[in-house]
């Protein structure tokens, strides 16, 4: 009986160390893997921190590649860096795949692209134009234009691409087609389609990881899955928008105006309050000059006027105007997220229009009586209900009390 549960034991034992041995090897047999990650729009700390999950994700479950589809107009230089030390860095082999038709890799997306160990086109695409911009709106000195055109020649110079055109991207504002960019060695290759392109890239050899590990890929028929970037990601992505961070700042103060002009169950407190703290996460990952903030605070300061002086809507046209400008200052330019004059004029008009009415209705509320003042009452015929009298019960014992209603219900005048 011992000897039968011994070997028992040693046959589970077994077992599990043939599970353990076998798994990687069925994990290196079995069909290839490839993940994919879409962006779609600016390059934004949202944008970066989504792509480092994609890598990490890639690493760790043994994909053969990450391929990222990139159609963007730029965005901001931090977040650019950021994502072009993580391609560097990367023990998977990452392809850039510029697509669909029709799509960019501009400004920060063609130093992202140059970054990749593959990087291909689709038709109709184009890449380059990645001169920075000034984030106070001035001339760009010497000084940064040097430094992002040796940050791009480095960046070219270890994935193997064309030096000059890299440079030429920020000094020039050079860009290219597909043709023109395969043609010249900027990327590696064009194709029609992702399952195109997976053939293409089949047997290459790259160089990933800090260890200089070589890999061959493995990508003919593999399967594609793809990372999604999440709902609250998205969410952030479309908050990390210049116009939707000061259509969120203007509406938010315009309903704690109305919060102040006439309080009540606090909707208008609660909603302004939402949306203000909405767009101080667009305002915390932009680049933010300090004069429309303080544009920004006296735009609010002179619709809070208007609450408690209103007159003809001087102090709203104030704070409308200082809306306006605060809008042109609040964010700095940065390709790919700039602001737009059609989302600025009205609605500082729909605010200032909003705090003018917030001044009629405080005005109003002032003249009215209070519903807890006595003085509501003067002058107006109450009735104040039946009257009850008492009168001593002969029957009850000890004398008791007890009441019944009188004949009449008297009025009371109120003086």
């Amino acid at each position: 009986m011992a000897a039968t549960r011994l070997t028992w034991r040693l046959l589970f034992v077994f077992g599990i160390l043939l599970t353990a041995w076998s798994a990687p090897a069925a994990a290196q047999t079995g069909s290839p893997r490839v993940l994919t990650a879409t962006v779609d729009g600016a390059i934004t700390p949202v944008i970066a921190d989504y792509l480092d999950d994609s890598i990490e994700r890639a690493e760790q479950e043994g994909y053969q590649a990450l391929v990222v589809r990139l159609d963007t107009p730029g965005g901001l230089d931090v977040s650019m860096r950021d994502i072009v030390k993580r391609f560097l860095a990367a023990d998977v082999p990452i392809v850039v795949y510029v697509s669909p038709d029709g799509a960019r890799a501009a400004s920060a997306g063609a130093l992202i692209t140059f970054a990749a160990h593959i990087a291909a086109m689709a038709p109709g695409t184009s890449i380059g134009a990645s001169t920075p911009v000034d984030l106070e709106g001035g001339e760009i000195s010497d000084k940064i234009i040097n430094d992002a055109a040796a940050f791009a020649e480095s960046i070219a110079e270890v994935r193997g691409r064309n030096v000059e055109f890299a440079v030429d991207t920020v000094r020039e504002g050079r860009s290219a087609t597909v043709t023109e960019a395969v043609g010249i060695g900027a990327v590696d290759l064009a194709s029609s389609s992702l399952t195109e392109l997976l053939e293409s890239i089949n047997e290459r050899r790259v160089v990933v990881g800090p260890a200089a590990r070589s890999v061959t890929l493995d990508t003919a028929g593999a399967e594609v899955v793809d990372q999604d970037m999440g709902f609250f990601r998205r969410i952030q992505q479309i908050l990390a928008d210049p116009n939707i961070a000061f259509l969120f700042l203007s509406i938010g103060t315009l309903g704690l105006i109305y919060e102040l002009a006439s309080p009540g169950i606090g909707a208008g407190g609660t909603l302004g309050t939402v949306m203000i703290l909405l767009a101080l996460f667009g305002v915390s990952v932009l680049p933010v000059n300090v004069v429309g903030l303080l544009l920004l605070v006296l735009a609010a300061a002179l619709f809070v006027a208007e609450l408690f002086a209103p007159g003809v809507g001087v102090a709203a046209a104030g704070g409308t105007l200082a809306l306006v400008l605060s809008g042109v200052f609040l964010f700095r330019d940065t390709p790919g997220l700039d602001d737009s004059g059609a989302v600025i004029g009205p609605v500082a008009i729909v605010v200032g229009g909003g705090a003018v009415l917030a001044g009629r209705v405080a005005l109003r509320s002032r003249h009215l009586p209070s519903s807890s003042s006595q003085e509501r009452f003067v002058g107006q015929i109450l009735t104040v209900g039946r009257a009850w009298v008492a009168r001593r019960s002969s029957k009850a014992p000890g004398g008791t009390f007890a009441a019944r209603p009188a004949r009449s219900s008297p009025d009371w005048r109120c003086r």
